[in-house]
């Protein structure tokens, strides 16, 4: 091997976080041309996990170090939301035990590539693709065991947990999620609760705060709020709460 190959290849080694994917974009911007991405890939410097994107040889690689290489490497505005960032944040206590679907937000016109839709990942990924909440706001970076991904904050991922609800989240469970957030942060709900465009969100979060006596929810100021017109049927043939003009599940509604 010549002097400068051992260079280039330290250079990869130096600039390679272990258990991350190593973009064909990203590598062709450090110096690493596709020609040479060709050769380390024969000479097993490197291994294909699909069509633009490696992995080291021998090295595991989950979801986490996929996305954090698309969130730092290709600056996809794609990031965790929901119960899978509440449960990073510590509440997984509140949440489901056993398999469980990781849930990735972004805005509409965000795209995963095929390689990450097509690989064989031990969890589900669902990717979310909504414009109900702003982009950006209520984001906080959490630090992986050796790498840090963007993450809802807790404000804003029982919003997107309420925005799941009743489609792929229980309305039970997520009542439970909200129960145990009771350090939440009232300029953000509030900025939150002005900002979103889901009429169904800011009812059900306004019902669920309230009936969990959340301290924070006194400092809300729903005069500024748009609760929109007429009912909104949530779960059929459940019970009508005639101050948000929702109708939830009977059980909820008992509890």
């Amino acid at each position: 091997m010549s002097t400068n190959n051992e260079i280039k290849l330290k250079k990869l080694l130096d600039l390679h976080i272990p258990g991350t994917i190593m973009l064909a974009s990203w590598l062709d911007a450090n110096g690493f041309s596709r020609d040479l991405q060709h050769r380390y890939l024969k000479s097993s410097w490197l291994e294909s996990i699909g069509v633009g994107a490696f992995k080291r040889p021998n090295e595991t690689v989950g979801w986490q170090g996929a996305l954090y290489s698309l969130q730092k490497q290709a600056n996809l505005p794609v990031y965790i939301g929901g119960p899978t960032a509440l449960s990073m944040l510590g509440f997984s206590h509140y949440i489901r035990t056993g398999a469980e679907t990781v849930f990735l937000f972004s805005q509409l016109n965000s795209r995963l590539p095929a390689w990450f839709k097509q690989y064989s990942w031990s969890e589900t990924i669902n990717h979310v693709k909504t414009s109900f909440l702003l982009e950006g706001i209520g984001m906080e970076e959490f630090q992986e065991t050796q790498f840090p991904l963007i993450i809802s904050s807790a404000e804003r991922a029982i919003f997107e947990c309420l925005y799941l609800t009743p489609e792929k989240l229980d309305i039970i469970e997520v009542y439970q999620i909200m129960s145990g957030l009771v350090n939440l942060r009232p300029g953000l709900l509030q900025k939150f609760l002005d900002e979103c465009s889901s009429v169904k969100v800011k009812r059900l979060f306004l019902y669920m705060a309230k009936k969990a006596n959340h301290q924070w929810f006194q400092f809300l100021d729903l005069s500024s709020v748009n609760l929109g017109e007429g009912d909104r049927n949530i779960i059929s043939n459940g019970s009508y709460d005639s101050e948000f003009h929702i109708t939830i599940s009977k059980e909820l509604a008992q509890l």
